[in-house]
Formats: C-alpha cells, sequence, structure tokens
C-alpha cells in the first residue's frame, strides 16, 4: 500500500463515523463504515478491495500488545464487577453508607460521585469504574439520572488525571517531552498544570451543577424521567448486561462492604506498585496498559479470596458469574476494538498530521494558545483518543514553543486542555464509552446530555487560553 498524502478527506472516516453514530445510536456500525471508508481512501476509492483490509484492520488490533491489554482488560473488570455486584459488597457497602449516615440522600451521593472521581487519579479507566460502581446504585435508588452520574465522573477522571505528573497519563505526557529538546521535562508539566484550563473548569463545574442542581437541556429531560422511576429511555440500551447489575434489594445478612471496598483498594493501590515494578523502579518509565491488567486482576484475585474465605460462595459460582460479567461487557469491548482500529486508519491517512497542519505560521502569536486549544479538541474529538492527540500535537507544541522562545508549557497546557475537551465530548473515546458502561446508561445518550456542559467548559477555557496569550506572549 503507497503511503497517503493527508488532504481534506483524511478527516472524513472519523467524521463520518462520528455523524453516523450519533444519528443512528448504532455505535459499531458506524465505526465500521468510518474504517471502511478509511481503506476505501487507502485503496484509491476502491470499495470491494477495502472490505477485506478493513476486517484485516480489525484483526491487526491485536497485533499491538497495548491495545490488547487494554481488551482483555476490558472484559476482565466486567467479572470484577459482576462478582461484587453478585457476592453482595456494592450492598453491603450502600448499608455502610446509610448505617453511618455519610450518603443518606441523593444530594450526598453526587457529591460521592464526585469526590471518588477527584480522589481515585490512578488511571482514567479505574477511576471511573470505581465511582460508577459505588455510585450507580445510590443514583438509582435516590432517583438520579444515570446520565448525570455518567457525566460527573466523566468530569472528574481525564480531567483530574492529566492533572498529576505521576500516574499513567502523566507518564506518557513526560515521556513524549522527553523526546523533545526541552530541558525539564518535569518542570514544563509543572508549569502546564496551572493553566490547563479545560480540566480545571470540568472539575469546578461540575461542582456547581452539583452544588445548584444545574440541568442543561437533555440532562433535565433524564432527570425528569428517572424522577418518575424510569431508569432509561424506551430505545435506550445500557453499556452493560442488566442482568450482572444488582437489582436493589436490600442487603442481607452474608452481604459485605468489605467485598467491594477491599478489591477496589486493592486495585487503585496496586496501580503505581505496577507501574514501578515496570519502569524497572521509574513509575514515569512504568507500562499504563499493563499496570491496569495486573491491578484488575489482582482486585478480582482478593475478591475471590475473601469470597471463599467467609464461605459466601464457591469457585463454580464464582467462575460462572465472572464469565456472565465478562460477557456483559463484550459490547464495551467490540466498540474499543472498532474504535482502536479506526484510530489506526486516521494514523493511515495522516488525520491528525493534517488537522494539525491546518494551522499556518501567519496568525499573530498570541492567537497560537486558543488555536493550538481548537486544533488539538478537533483532533481528538475526531480520533476520539487523548493519548494519540498528544502524540501528535505535544511534539509540533513544544518544537514550535521553543522556535518562538517561549515557555513550553504555555503551550503544553493549551493541547492538554484541548485534547481532554475532544476526548470528554467524543462518542467514540475510550474514557466516554468506560463512562457509559460504569453507569450503565446508554452511551449516545451519554454524550448528548454531556455535550452542553463541555462546551460552556470548553468556550471559558478558549477565551481564557485567548487572554493569556494576549498578555503573556
Amino acid at each position: 500500500m503507497e503511503t497517503y498524502q493527508p488532504n481534506a478527506l483524511s478527516i472524513l472516516p472519523p467524521l463520518l463515523a462520528i455523524l453516523l453514530a450519533i444519528a443512528t445510536r448504532q455505535v459499531v456500525i458506524s465505526l465500521g463504515i468510518g474504517i471502511w471508508a478509511g481503506f476505501c481512501l487507502l485503496q484509491g476509492i476502491d470499495p470491494i478491495s477495502a472490505l477485506p483490509l478493513a476486517l484485516d484492520g480489525l484483526i491487526n488490533v491485536f497485533s499491538d500488545p497495548g491495545d490488547t491489554r487494554v481488551l482483555v482488560f476490558t472484559l476482565i473488570i466486567g467479572g470484577l464487577i459482576a462478582t461484587i455486584e453478585q457476592t453482595g459488597g456494592v450492598r453491603g457497602f450502600i448499608r455502610l453508607l446509610e448505617q453511618s449516615a455519610w450518603v443518606n440522600n441523593g444530594w450526598r451521593a453526587k457529591w460521592l460521585a464526585w469526590f471518588t472521581g477527584i480522589v481515585v487519579f490512578v488511571e482514567s479507566n479505574i477511576t471511573l469504574l470505581v465511582a460508577g460502581a459505588i455510585s450507580r446504585p445510590l443514583f438509582d435508588h435516590y432517583r438520579i439520572s444515570r446520565e448525570k452520574l455518567a457525566y460527573i465522573i466523566d468530569s472528574t477522571s481525564a480531567p483530574v488525571c492529566i492533572l498529576i505528573p505521576l500516574n499513567a497519563w502523566g507518564a506518557i505526557v513526560l515521556g513524549l517531552l522527553a523526546s523533545t529538546s526541552v530541558d525539564e521535562p518535569i518542570g514544563v508539566f509543572l508549569t502546564a498544570i496551572p493553566l490547563n484550563f479545560y480540566p480545571i473548569l470540568a472539575i469546578l463545574f461540575s461542582a456547581f451543577v452539583i452544588w445548584r442542581n444545574l440541568d442543561l437541556g437533555p440532562m433535565a429531560r433524564a432527570e425528569r424521567r428517572t424522577a418518575s422511576g424510569e431508569l432509561l429511555w424506551p430505545n435506550a440500551t445500557p453499556m452493560v448486561d442488566p442482568s450482572i447489575l444488582s437489582s436493589g434489594e436490600t442487603a442481607g445478612e452474608g452481604d459485605r462492604a468489605r467485598y467491594m471496598i477491599a478489591p477496589i483498594a486493592v486495585m487503585v493501590l496496586s496501580m503505581p506498585a505496577a507501574l514501578w515494578i515496570t519502569g524497572d523502579g521509574d513509575m514515569l518509565a512504568g507500562s499504563g496498559s499493563t499496570s491496569v491488567l495486573w491491578a484488575v486482576l489482582l482486585a478480582l484475585a482478593c475478591c475471590w479470596l475473601l469470597v471463599l474465605l467467609d464461605r459466601r460462595s464457591h469457585v463454580d459460582e464464582l467462575m460462572r458469574t465472572f464469565l456472565r460479567g465478562a460477557g456483559g461487557l463484550l459490547p464495551v469491548a467490540v466498540i474499543l476494538l472498532f474504535a482502536l482500529a479506526l484510530g489506526d486508519v486516521a494514523n493511515a491517512l495522516g488525520t491528525g498530521t493534517y488537522v494539525a497542519g491546518l494551522a499556518g505560521d501567519t496568525l499573530p502569536l498570541g492567537l497560537l494558545l486558543p488555536l493550538l486549544f481548537i486544533l488539538s479538541a478537533f483532533t481528538a474529538f475526531s480520533i476520539g483518543s487523548s493519548f494519540g492527540t498528544f502524540a501528535i500535537m505535544v511534539p509540533i507544541a513544544v518544537q514550535t514553543a521553543l522556535a518562538l522562545g517561549v515557555n513550553p508549557g504555555f503551550f503544553l497546557a493549551a493541547v492538554l486542555s484541548g485534547s481532554v475537551f475532544g476526548d470528554h465530548a467524543s462518542p467514540i473515546s475510550d474514557t466516554t464509552v468506560v463512562a457509559s458502561m460504569a453507569s450503565a446508561t446508554d452511551h449516545i445518550d451519554h454524550v448528548r446530555t454531556q455535550l452542553p456542559y463541555a462546551l460552556c467548559c470548553a468556550a471559558l477555557a478558549a477565551l481564557l487560553f485567548f487572554l493569556f496569550g494576549l498578555l503573556a506572549l
């Protein structure tokens, strides 16, 4: 296959997939059409020969160990969630909270979800899953929409993770900075943190939404629906098989909060240890995908051990529960598989390179920060990946800043903010998918209800970058 020269058509496949997903609610089919369209372009507009190549593109995702670990992790976390639910961990935890008067109303349930997202900052997907597992039954109990839960945890996962240097997200950014000509990558990262406007605004705005009970557009309709007793819209498809979710019955004598607390604690605490091990003593050099996989396996082992020691269940029943839970998350794994394949096609088409190249060098210096924010946002929205956008935009932004004699931390902040916003708003982003899954809500409903809040924060972030660019550059 000849090398494809990036052009305006390079943005067609991801754009087509996004528009079709929003219009038809069929995410997998939309992603598949986007992949096929991408190979049509790579083959010179030959739709027939593009079909087997599109299938090969899906298979080739498994040639990347990191992508494969993410897919396996998705299935294992489904088994873990099912085990915690079925053994009474969630019911025991809810009883503990209510008996302790920690969470005894819907307002406190929302704050629990927010604080959980703030405290668990090791990795975005773990943050989403922990906050969702703890809070979803409470949201259902107090008749708060699952869309609101998805918005809260999605606004406190990646936004928190990108503000912390010593986690999987920070490790990737620091690695990209180390590959450039900057002398002190950690210093550049620390400079960017207070200027990383979108993540900061997303976190603060979600707190304001909880405090003032602010429901915008589709979210207000979702809240009214849930208050009437309907957890989902009639034609909605939750991202988790309902059979693996607890039905909300009263906790029994055998239900224990430790079945939830201990595995989650193991998962959170083992993540930095795994980063340290895989990095040969350097957490920043550790493998994020490997560490996540190890963490969830250790959490599952912890849960099984506690249940078996208490004779709450036996191995055969636990295995059946695990397989049922893994099967319940198979749709998520399929969506992630197609999203990863679409990302590979976008890379082959030079989608990110073309989008990044749209910025000319004739603009005033003060406009570069908001422009970098917008370009990074559109790139992340198109390819559905913060990490992919980091890889494309961070080297370009840093080299541009060094050539202009500007502190590279300023440009880094604009790229990171735009990437997180684009990823936050994109229906093909893995974190958006996992937020829907952790909340057991319809994926497109989550995208639609979250978008007004994300756009408000993005508009304010763009304004702040504009003002800062005028004053500092």
